[in-house]
């Protein structure tokens, strides 16, 4: 009987352990609300000027999340949240940017078959007012939330055409917008190789996929390129539906394992495939991410495509939306998904700790071996990498700084494009478009003569230099030495845009296409030098190398182009 006691205390101990736990976590949970509520109502009755709640709670709020994963989000409006999961709102269609040179948000690309381009809006457009508010100055955002509204809401918009100096009022009609065309392009090559580029995984995608394959099948596919370059997810259950296409049904794609029961979750092929034997080349880089890499993944794991590229994000968490009191919104991740071979390829380990939250990167040494259906391994944590790596392309500095993304005040390569429009009504097919050696000889003098400069990475590492060694006492012994240093590092602006002048004549070209030709444009004139896209060409071509990838001993992933 003592035996018989003992043992049923030594089960009753952890429970209550675990009990004592669960108290005390929710006294801490109920103090420190108690604490959050007294300290704004105090704020609110005693701080020198009026508060805004929501701004004031919403930046309470945000700052508990950041504690979290960066998935983890807080909407203040429902239709933000709504936004984000269809990929539509309600506008005119048409990026916007800010313009460093005039100080203001100007129309950087009208959106095909949108109310922008019906306008007449054209890139370089610096807009001036909406109705009667004015965006003179105003940031992006600001002018952002004026151009969009409900649809069949009209406004007056009020711009300026740098190229005529003449203003303009349009009246546009705002209309539901998909953020990003779901296919923007899709081609077919004269050996038969079919592409088509998925930019999101939106409600609805797999429909817009399986209509352009049976397209493309109907004339003459026998084979595919499927790029998921860039396509940062969205829906997993589309992701999974778009999975089925390839490969029978009754087969679980993937598993969703959280800590409460609605988080847990498989999602099965469930329909008829598409095509199961048509060889697959799925296209992936570092931007590859959530549903594009259960896709990726998947496909990897059941044998069913080579992926080819770089190795992709690494995003293996799941989030859920919650609808909360006042219209608002909380995207909350909830599981960890894993993928058919049982791997979760979940890059970065997010951990809130007693003092701070901090993130580390899962070293490759300490993932783990998994096998895909006919026995090749692949590994978990890290991301999906690819049957065969191929080498990024990188852009020049000076591209980067040329191509706006810097603080480069001039705007010299923007204003080009901008010139170059208005002086041309039309130019060649996108495919066949290229820019003269008089037209880079004309941008290369504007660059020059803008006195266009960027930050060179060398130049600030000789600054650290420079302040490490006055610090530690024997810089002015090397005085001489780092002097010529700085003298040699100094930029040739006009050698940089020979040197680089291939990758800065690519970037001009596809911006200048895009807007004749828009989105589907730039991608095809980008295909003639994208060597990744000619690397899947050359595999879809050798039926025996793609095979032997599949076979399990023989994967490749060690290509450099």
């Amino acid at each position: 009987m003592k035996r018989y006691l003992l043992y049923i205390l030594l089960l009753l101990m952890p429970l209550a352990i675990f009990g004592q736990k669960l108290r005390n976590h929710n006294l801490s949970v109920g103090r420190n609300l108690d604490i959050f509520n007294q300290v704004y109502k105090n704020l609110h009755l005693l701080y020198v000027d009026t508060l805004n709640p929501q701004e004031v709670i919403g930046a309470g709020i945000n700052a508990m999340l950041r504690t979290l994963d960066p998935y983890t989000e807080y909407y203040a409006e429902s239709k933000d949240l709504k936004s984000f999961i269809t990929g539509k709102y309600a506008g005119i269609g048409a990026l916007i940017r800010y313009n460093m040179k005039e100080k203001n948000a100007v129309i950087d690309e009208p959106y095909e078959g949108t109310p922008s381009q019906e306008a007449g809006l054209k890139k370089g457009d610096i807009i001036l007012s909406v109705d009667d508010s004015t965006m003179v100055g105003k940031d992006t955002k600001y002018v952002s939330n004026h151009l969009r509204g409900d649809a069949g809401t009209t406004f007056l918009l009020k711009i300026r055409r740098p190229s005529t100096g003449k203003e303009m009022k349009m009246k546009i009609t705002r209309r539901t917008i998909k953020q990003a065309e779901t296919i923007p392009y899709t081609c077919l090559t004269d050996d038969s190789i079919g592409y088509i580029y998925l930019t999101q995984f939106t409600e609805g995608c797999t429909q817009d996929v399986r209509r352009a394959f049976v397209d493309l099948k109907k004339r003459g596919m026998s084979s595919l390129i499927l790029d998921l370059r860039g396509n940062g997810g969205g829906s997993e259950a589309e992701a999974a539906l778009l999975v089925n296409m390839f490969v029978p049904r009754g087969i679980t794609v993937v598993s969703n394992k959280g800590k409460f029961t609605q988080a847990c979750h498989d999602y099965k092929t469930t329909l008829e495939p598409t095509d199961t034997i048509m060889p697959i080349v799925v296209l992936v880089n570092g931007e590859t991410a959530s549903a594009s890499e259960i896709t990726s993944g998947a496909l990897q794991d059941l044998d069913r495509a080579v992926i080819m590229g770089q190795r992709t994000y690494g995003k293996g968490l799941v989030q859920m939306p919650i609808d909360l009191p006042y219209n608002t919104n909380l995207k909350v991740t909830t599981a960890r998904y894993y993928i058919p071979s049982g791997r979760c390829i979940q890059a970065i380990n997010y951990s809130s700790g007693k003092s701070q939250t901090y993130t580390e990167r899962i070293p490759d040494s300490l993932t783990h071996v998994f096998h895909t259906r006919g026995g090749r391994e692949v590994r978990d944590g890290g991301g999906i990498t690819p049957d065969i790596v191929l080498k990024s392309d990188t852009m020049p500095n000076i591209a980067y700084y040329l191509s706006g993304a810097g603080l480069d005040s001039t705007e010299v390569m923007f204003t080009y494009v901008c010139d170059y429009i208005a002086a041309h009504p039309t130019i060649a097919p996108a495919s066949k478009f290229h820019l003269t050696d008089a037209d880079y000889s004309e941008f290369k003098r504007r660059v020059v003569e803008s006195g266009f400069t960027y930050d060179a990475i060398s130049k600030k590492q000789l600054a650290e230099l420079v302040k490490t060694a006055k610090f530690e006492g024997y810089y002015d012994d090397a005085r001489e030495a780092f002097e010529l240093l700085e003298k040699k590092l100094k930029h040739n602006i006009a050698n940089e845009l020979d040197r680089h002048r291939e990758s800065i004549i690519q970037m001009l070209e596809q911006d200048i296409v895009a807007a004749y030709y828009y989105q589907r444009g730039a991608i095809e004139a980008g295909l003639g030098k994208d060597k990744q896209y000619k690397e899947a060409c050359q595999l879809l071509r050798h039926p025996d190398r793609y095979k032997a990838i599949l076979t399990k001993g023989e994967q490749s992933n060690d290509k450099n182009n």
